[in-house]
């Protein structure tokens, strides 16, 4: 079992930054990979960005190349998700996810879910 938390949300100005973590528990978290996803009002949940087990693979969506940057930090059972550049259609609410296993960048592949965090980008 692995529980997660999401913080690092809030309000931020077009341009601007945030980062998101992820505090996982559990013993199976180094043995996870994690993704990070994002859910606007009315649209369906997509991928964000996603990193293996080892951290030694990444995997960004079009939309997230070259502006935010996914991590980890096995010892400390935590995940981040470094925003910059932020739009205004970045705007959702972002979840983390941790699947056992490969990394992966579709929704259905992951078996845990944190709440979510609110990311609001004015212009």
């Amino acid at each position: 079992q692995v529980q997660l938390v999401e913080s690092g949300g809030g309000l931020v100005q077009a341009g601007g930054s945030l980062r998101l973590s992820c505090a996982a528990s559990g013993r199976t978290f180094s043995n996870s990979a994690m993704g990070w996803f994002r859910q606007a009002p009315g649209k369906e949940r997509e991928f964000v960005a996603a990193i293996s087990w080892s951290g030694g693979t990444t995997y960004y969506a079009g939309s997230a190349k070259g502006r935010f940057t996914i991590s980890r930090d096995n010892a400390g059972n935590t995940a981040h998700l470094q925003m910059t550049s932020l739009k205004p259609e970045d705007t959702a609410v972002y979840y983390c996810a941790a699947r056992l296993g490969h990394i992966t960048l579709w929704t259905y592949e992951y078996d845990y879910w944190g709440q979510g965090t609110q990311v609001t980008v004015s212009s």
